[in-house]
């Protein structure tokens, strides 16, 4: 295998896409939450875990990874542990999803199309994100393309994901309710 940094120099550009990408998409789901406000609240925890928390969680890691990915690391097993280590946060922020879904019954009120995109599919991401971090650190010459696919699935979910989010919370926003006759209506 070559040197660490000559295996992922052609991927540079490819990564400092996904972490800029990610990084702004993070904070464009800040002001998305501050959309929905009052939409959750403390008895919805397990919605707003699965359902808001989730992409922060998705996009953070992505971009977490694409620091790694950039960092002057010269080994491939320490490399591989930094991403193994990425993959194995967001599998254990799937499990605690996972779990409060169940226990509050909330699985039960989602449609297939929800469960997969909030649930099965960034499961999906991290598998292959841990998946590609033990491959890196046993130098395989398919972790790079491992890599790059868990990535770009836990991205393009992240993306799916906080505009479901986005348009769920503005159709359920509610609106103030209206001045008395001859007051002036309250200042946003």
């Amino acid at each position: 295998m070559p040197p660490l940094a000559d295996a992922l120099h052609p991927w540079h550009d490819f990564y400092t896409l996904f972490g800029t990408a990610s990084a702004t998409l993070i904070g464009l789901l800040f002001v998305a939450a501050s959309v929905g406000t009052g939409v959750f609240s403390a008895d919805r925890r397990a919605a707003q875990r699965v359902f808001l928390t989730a992409s922060v969680v998705d996009f953070s890691l992505v971009l977490a990874a694409s620091l790694v990915i950039l960092a002057p690391i010269p080994g491939w097993f320490a490399f591989g542990g930094m991403v193994l280590a990425c993959g194995l946060c967001g599998l254990g922020y799937s499990c605690v999803v996972w779990r409060d879904t169940l226990r509050e019954g909330l699985i039960h009120k989602i449609d297939l199309e929800d469960r997969t995109w909030y649930i099965a599919l960034p499961i999906g991401g991290y598998a292959c994100l841990t998946a590609s971090g033990m491959a890196f650190a046993v130098q395989l010459p398919q972790a790079c393309t491992a890599l790059a696919v868990s990535m770009g699935l836990l991205l393009v979910t992240g993306i799916r994901n906080a505009w479901d989010i986005t348009l769920w919370s503005m159709s359920r926003r509610q609106s103030p309710p209206p001045s008395p006759p001859g007051t002036q209506p309250p200042a946003p």
